[in-house]
């Protein structure tokens, strides 16, 4: 190529709009000049401290501004952190969606349930075919995962050709379909890769992520360990080829299995239909039939592996399902790790399960479905990328990754760490942030999408630290004179009945500084909520040493 023609041509911009420095909400855009295509589009789950809020989805503000330029959403696989947002984002930015076949199933049950199937254009790709996006052609090559038809993607653009390994794993004997195309993973290196975008979940794990096929092994024993108890398995409810390997086991066993949980019978009833899941003949059948079966002869796969409250394996921990009672013919097996942060959770589970009498189980029934440190030296042997771009992952995981490729000898300079909002424009010839577009989270609670936001969780924080004093007052309109009150309602502050004579105190100061108010401004009704706000929060503060939110209404007559 001349200095002239290198001189002509623009810049690839990789832009993270979200899935670094934390996991989930994975979402990544690829512009050049008048073209954006963007990979995966995912949600994230609330933290602790998000009270009420039901999911986070990235902000897509750049995307939105930028409407002309974006050909479409390229989705690797059809995990939530991966296609959660798809239906709150296509409302602004709606543009085809292209991914593999149980990937595309996924997305559309959301689309239906979001009534937006028929003002979404939808392609579904196999593996090998490559697809054009304004500058950009897009292959899809076939990986491992803990979900059928993962992708990795080798995307070509003017400038060079960058692989996207999506969440991978290095699995030889997977439990349906082929192992990873690693030799297409070759072929692309042999050609020169500009860039690795690289999965760092397990950075920090060495060695290799076991198959599968060895967590069918321990289900194998475990049901020859556990013949004369029904059997429950909690395990996520995207993990198709887990769920496959335990009816296998069921069917073995000659146990009749039942799946409880919204997602995973949605998960299922769709791998089904795709037929990425294959159910022996009268194995599968409702938990009303179930209960017709023996104990021995029964097993349920239900949801609540994460402890989540609302699941359904939560729901028979507290007692409070419906159709299903622990007891002491009951073993209930962990099939997966707890996600950091929901420990808490998970072992308060393991505890009224154990307490209900039942035999709990939870190690060596799980493995992972990303790639530990040998298998992502294997990638960056096979891709042999110029730089280095850890993605999927908290900021320690994508250390981790920069280790690996420094020790694989990639020049320092070329390991390139972004935060979300980040623009690296990269050639040939360099790559370097040269700006930050808006990102940041948009909370989901309900039907609001977006109005929910850091005043009202400080508010809901608050409220459910100290609680809120309400002070209700009666004024007459024309004089400005008090008629009635003020009367103090409480929540979550004091308990009232032991409290009179700190209310009646309350009350007594909240009387006096409404009468001085009046006196001098009488119809200031926001002078009136400032007085009585001060006048409660300093006397509350001294009284207890708490601080709720203090609300005062003022009815007019």
């Amino acid at each position: 190529m001349s200095s002239t023609e290198k001189q002509n041509k623009g810049k690839l911009k990789i832009i993270p709009l979200g899935g670094l420095e934390q996991i989930g909400m994975n979402i990544t855009a690829f512009e050049y000049e008048d073209s954006i295509i963007v990979v995966d589009c995912g949600l994230a789950f609330p933290a602790d401290d998000m009270l009420g809020i039901d999911l986070v989805i990235p902000d897509v503000t750049y995307l939105k501004d930028n409407i002309d330029k974006v050909k479409g959403f390229v989705i690797t696989h059809g995990h939530e952190d991966h296609i959660g947002s798809i239906p709150y984002v296509l409302r602004d930015v709606n543009v085809p969606i292209y991914s593999t076949r149980l990937t595309m199933g996924l997305i559309e049950h959301k689309l239906t349930e979001h009534e937006m199937m028929d003002c979404t254009r939808r392609k579904v790709v196999k593996f090998g075919t490559v697809i054009s996006l304004g500058a950009f052609h897009v292959e899809f090559i076939r990986t491992n995962h803990s979900i059928v038809d993962a992708a990795a993607l080798a995307i070509y653009t003017p400038v060079g050709t960058i692989v996207h390994t999506g969440d991978f794993k290095v699995d030889y004997t997977p439990v349906y379909g082929d192992a990873i195309d690693l030799q297409r993973f070759a072929e692309i290196g042999k050609k020169g890769v500009l860039a690795l975008l690289c999965d760092s979940t397990n950075a920090e794990r060495p060695g290799f992520t076991p198959s599968e096929k060895n967590v069918g092994r321990a289900f194998r024993s475990l049901f020859d360990e556990h013949k004369d108890n029904r059997i429950i398995v909690a395990t996520f409810a995207s993990n198709v080829d887990r769920v496959q390997q335990i009816i296998n086991t069921a069917h073995h066993f000659g146990r009749k299995v039942s799946v409880e949980g919204r997602s995973m019978v949605n998960t299922i009833d769709i791998a089904q239909k795709l037929e990425c899941i294959q159910v022996p003949e009268d194995t599968l059948v409702e938990l009303d039939v179930l209960k017709n079966y023996p104990p021995e002869k029964q097993v349920i796969i239900t949801t609540g592996s994460q402890g989540e409250s609302m699941a359904a394996l939560s729901r028979m921990a507290d007692g409070t399902h419906r159709k299903v009672t622990i007891g002491p013919k009951d073993t209930v097996i962990f099939s997966s790790h707890p996600i950091p942060g929901n420990e808490k959770p998970v072992t308060k589970i393991m505890n009224q399960l154990l307490q209900k009498g039942a035999d709990v189980v939870f190690q060596d029934v799980h493995v992972s479905g990303h790639a530990c440190q040998e298998e992502i030296k294997l990638i960056y042997a096979l891709v042999r990328p110029k730089y280095s771009i850890p993605v999927h992952g908290e900021y320690k995981h994508l250390i981790a990754q920069a280790k690996i490729a420094r020790e694989l000898g990639i020049d320092k300079d070329h390991i390139k760490i972004l935060s979300s909002g980040d623009i690296l424009e990269i050639d040939e010839d360099g790559a370097e942030v040269t700006g930050h577009v808006q990102v940041g989270d948009i909370l989901v609670d309900g039907l609001g999408v977006g109005d929910v936001g850091n005043v009202v969780l400080r508010d809901r924080q608050r409220l459910s630290e100290d609680g809120i004093l309400i002070v209700v007052v009666g004024i007459e309109g024309s004089s400005g004179q008090l008629v009635s009150g003020p009367d103090i309602v409480t929540r979550g502050f004091v308990y009232v009945k032991e409290s009179d004579e700190l209310l009646d105190e309350a009350r007594t100061l909240a009387e006096e500084a409404i009468l001085e108010c009046i006196d001098e401004a009488p119809s200031d009704w926001n002078r009136l909520k400032s007085a009585i706000r001060d006048e409660m929060s300093d006397f509350v503060w001294k009284k207890t040493k708490r601080r709720p939110m203090i609300l005062p209404i003022i009815q007019e007559f």
